[in-house]
């Protein structure tokens, strides 16, 4: 009697694990891939044709043109607009019997390839990108092959569009092959790219440019740099570099190749002008030109000038010995001094005369 309680008690379980089972896969919204601009039909779960059920998106009824054919749900010329969460409900009770993420997006294009070798002779990376958005998840497929062998890639830890790739052997003679294909639900498309080794070398950008004026020397600038940090082997692999400059105030640069030397003393310089200077690097054999450095300014030595002498202190002073204008009230000029020389002779001319009869 255990035994038969024991057995039935398994099978109510076993009954009501798959009923569980059943209905939470109802639940769970399945996602369902359309291409734009298409007519896109929505099947309710297993309903029967003649199945009556009505349809909801995001929680709300369907205002999309659209139209209803027993459990499916047809939308016409979709876009980006009819993405969603679609829920069909089983009439007359209204039980939910099925859930559908709708995406609609567009079937890959081929993609843009791009390789570089900026850490030669250590390897190389390649890197895409879509011209046109696909709107929904898009993956990549790279392999790369040397002379018949597949190589190994590996992909990049921050740029997710970018692989790396370690060279087999230095100055082959044979071409690397790349290729990239892009794949989403809707479809999917690649693009194939040969090369030679030495058609990829382009080194990074020459780092911490200085530029410093040169004292009781006006019209030159010391300019030095670093050769890039990315690059592993300056000894065996050297760089030469291209130096150009510009006064701010003109559009022409001028320019200077150097062969393995990391400082330059510019000689030509605008007395007193500021100055742009910008630095590239390439392998001194193979290879194409990096990009230009980051830009920095410097200005020539400027001689101090000599102190001068205010012209305000100057007219200060004359002011100060000079006398004050009279102001409004003052009274009227004075006499002239001859005015005044003329009255005192007046005044002792008896006294004069008296004196000259005594002494006759």
């Amino acid at each position: 009697m255990a035994n038969l309680v024991t057995s039935l008690c398994c099978v109510v379980l076993a009954a009501v694990v798959v009923a569980y089972a059943q209905r939470r896969s109802q639940l769970v919204a399945r996602n369902q891939y359309e291409r734009m601009g298409s007519d896109v039909t929505m099947q309710c779960g297993s309903l029967d044709n003649n199945t009556s059920v009505s349809w909801k998106v995001n929680g709300t009824d369907v205002k999309a043109q659209h139209r209803l054919e027993g459990p499916r749900l047809i939308l016409t010329q979709v876009d980006l607009g009819h993405n969603g969460l679609y829920s069909c409900f089983q009439n007359p009770h209204g039980e939910r019997r099925d859930t559908i993420l709708l995406h609609i997006g567009i079937p890959p294009r081929e993609p843009t390839v791009t390789c570089r070798s900026n850490t030669y002779p250590k390897g190389f990376y390649c890197s895409w990108h879509q011209l046109h958005p696909t709107y929904i998840p898009t993956t990549f497929e790279v392999d790369v092959q040397h002379n018949q062998r597949l190589l190994d890639v590996q992909k990049d830890a921050v740029h997710k569009n970018r692989c790396h790739v370690r060279f087999p052997e230095v100055f082959s003679s044979f071409p690397y092959k790349v290729n990239v294909t892009a794949v989403n639900s809707l479809g999917k498309a690649f693009t194939t790219i040969s090369f030679e080794e030495s058609s990829i070398v382009k080194p990074d950008p020459p780092e911490r440019v200085t530029a410093t004026p040169i004292r009781f020397n006006p019209r030159r600038l010391e300019v030095s740099w670093h050769s890039p940090a990315t690059w592993p082997d300056i000894d065996n692999f050297p760089l030469k570099y291209f130096l150009r400059y510009r006064p701010l105030i003109r559009e022409q640069w001028q320019h200077v190749e150097l062969s393995d030397s990391t400082s330059h003393t510019i000689t030509d310089a605008y007395a007193g002008k500021e100055y742009i200077i910008q630095v590239a690097a390439k392998d001194t054999e193979i290879g194409t030109w990096s990009d230009w450095s980051v830009a920095v300014h410097a200005t020539p030595w400027i001689e101090d000038p000599l102190p001068i002498t205010s012209t305000t202190e100057v007219d200060v002073s004359t002011e100060a010995k000079t006398s004050p204008l009279p102001s409004s009230n003052a009274p009227q000029k004075a006499e002239a001094p001859v005015g005044r020389a003329a009255r005192v002779l007046t005044f002792c001319s008896p006294l004069l005369l008296g004196m000259l009869l005594l002494f006759m």
